[in-house]
């Protein structure tokens, strides 16, 4: 019985990606005094919404591959051997011929960490890792029990105490008026909604990986593509779908950028900042951390001995200056016909395995500035998503060539095409269906089109303080709104001015600026509304913590992210060693 109560319980909310990652973790660190417990909505482990059916359709392909996939047990190239043989079939797949370079079907991707997930439970039981899986589960609600510091998980059948929670509930795409509007698509998920015959323009909301997720569902179930004898696509609407057009709705008039070769193949530099050194800035600082600070050491420098021309390029630009620079090029030439040219570019880095070095730095960048985010200034956070991150989120989309082939061809018959709105443009939805898309275009004149099938493909949204699912944390002010302070009241004042809701002033007299979701510290756990953080509580549920995470980048940030929780979890054993 002694050893029973030092057992550490853990609930995992969620077990797609980021719960197999801290899963994971778990394993290599605990042994028998560990029980864990992972609640899972759907009846399969690993996959999430992005490699499962929710998010993707057997054409839907990852954007990243094996050699870019950190490690959980067993690689791609491995666990292809032995994968059933009718996915390999459904897929195309000769495992004596993978090539672990190229991107994968996320559907096959979803089994592959499905398998992972079954091997990490047999090495728990090995060590004596006590492990219960809830299928089919829905968490309903968190209670935090502050007196004896035991979080107590609800679900339908009831409620189970815990030492630990960890929130790792993943994407949530909520529906505003999908269902209420006819021709109406609040995300483009599940893509099975999508498969459906339009004999009419369709809007397409944004330009991101989401889009052409959209874009290559609705192609399909409209026309058909065909391979020419040179390699080339075509494609051929069908012949009831005379009128099939899709139509992208873009701030920047700009479609993302195409997959290269990585030099580093997850996203870690051993010029990078360390803690030390952010710590050591911000205490001459006032405790920020200075954007220009970050993108002079984490990017301007790094290309001083790797790229010299390149540096003396940039190494006296501004931020400003330099995405003015790198966009100059982009808002210049016709996105498809840039498209073409990096698909040519992309398609000779992967050949001779050479990366396009300071788009790899500035995926490195967005990595390693994500962590520390949280010690921006309101006014460096500004900067950092309206002038950074537009660049960064068109460089780093990392489109697979297949992908891009795709695009051009439904470009090259009529079918697809791009339209750039400005920020304030409205999607208005009609009371017989459809929408009304109003925006000032190019020479600032205002337009209204009409659709009568419309999907928004912004994305993930970062949701609120107030949609935080866990109602009782709320009530319990367990949780509080992520806020940054500035630096300068006066700046402050003048956005207050101009009639944001976002800025409030504090008891102090200082201002901060309200972002999305909740405030969490360095180890992920949520703090509470007196600024005390949760010794009991983590959280890597994106959607909730983009506001002190503005760029989670996928597998790199479930790996990075689950580390810092599980070695707070077991600091004190750390210690002992």
């Amino acid at each position: 019985m002694k050893q029973d109560k030092m057992k550490k319980k853990i609930a995992i909310l969620g077990g797609g990606p980021s719960g197999l990652f801290l899963y994971k973790r778990l394993v290599e660190y605990g042994s028998t005094d560990l029980e864990v417990t992972i609640f899972e909505k759907k009846s399969m482990l690993g996959a999430g919404m992005p490699y499962s059916s929710e998010g993707a359709n057997d054409e839907h392909v990852t954007n990243v591959s094996d050699n870019e996939i950190p490690d959980i047990v067993t690689s791609i190239e491995e666990w292809i051997k032995t994968a059933p043989s009718d996915l390999l079939e459904k897929f195309d797949i000769n495992s004596g011929h993978f090539n672990e370079y190229k991107v994968l079907p996320r559907i096959l991707f979803g089994h592959y960490l499905s398998s992972q997930f079954e091997l990490l439970q047999q090495i728990a039981a090995v060590k004596g890792i006590t492990t219960t899986i809830q299928y089919d589960t829905n968490v309903t609600d968190i209670i935090y029990k502050q007196e004896d510091q035991k979080v107590c998980v609800a679900t339908a059948s009831g409620m189970e105490e815990f030492d630990y929670a960890v929130i790792c509930t993943g994407h949530n795409w909520p529906k505003k008026y999908e269902g209420k509007v006819k021709g109406y698509f609040d995300s483009p998920y599940p893509p099975s909604k999508l498969t459906t015959k339009l004999n009419h323009a369709v809007a397409i909301r944004g330009s991101s990986l989401t889009a052409i997720d959209a874009i290559r569902t609705l192609a399909r179930c409209n026309g058909k593509f065909i391979k020419e004898n040179d390699g080339k696509l075509r494609f051929e609407k069908a012949e009831d779908c005379p009128d099939f057009k899709m139509v992208i709705h873009s701030r920047s008039g700009m479609l993302p950028a195409v997959r290269f070769h990585l030099e580093d193949s997850h996203l870690s530099h051993d010029s990078l900042l360390t803690r030390e050194e952010i710590d050591e800035h911000r205490k001459g600082n006032n405790g920020f951390l200075s954007l220009d600070f970050v993108f002079k050491r984490n990017f301007t420098e790094i290309f001083s001995t790797k790229d010299p021309d390149f540096y003396n390029r940039i190494k006296d630009l501004s931020i400003e200056e330099f995405v003015e620079e790198m966009m100059e090029l982009r808002e210049r030439l016709d996105p498809f016909q840039l498209l073409k040219a990096e698909y040519a570019q992309a398609e000779k880095s992967i050949k001779r395995q050479e990366s396009i070095y300071w788009k790899e730095m500035l995926a490195v960048l967005s990595f390693a500035m994500n962590h520390p985010a949280k010690y921006l200034s309101a006014e460096d956070m500004q900067r950092l998503q309206k002038v950074l991150m537009p660049l960064i989120s068109i460089v780093i989309a990392f489109v697979p060539q297949k992908s891009c082939g795709e695009l051009l061809a439904l470009h090259h018959a009529g079918v697809l095409d791009i339209t750039a709105v400005n920020q304030d443009s409205t999607v208005e939805p009609q009371h017989g269906g459809g929408i009304l898309y109003k925006y000032l275009d190019e020479n600032q004149n205002q337009k209204e089109t009409y659709y009568n099938t419309f999907v928004d493909c912004i994305g993930q949204p970062h949701l609120s303080y107030e949609d935080f699912p866990f109602k009782t944390l709320l009530l319990q002010k367990a949780v509080s709104p992520a806020a940054l302070k500035f630096k300068s009241n006066e700046a402050a004042e003048t956005i207050l001015e101009n009639g944001s809701t976002l800025v409030e002033k504090n008891a102090d007299g200082s201002y901060s600026l309200q972002v999305s979701g909740i405030a969490i510290n360095d180890n992920f756990q949520i703090i509470d509304q007196y600024g005390s953080y949760n010794e009991n509580i983590y959280i890597m549920a994106v959607p909730y913590i983009g506001g002190f995470n503005p760029d989670y980048s996928g597998l790199d940030f479930c790996e990075a992210a689950s580390l810092k929780i599980v070695e707070d979890i077991f600091k004190e054993e750390l210690f002992e060693l």
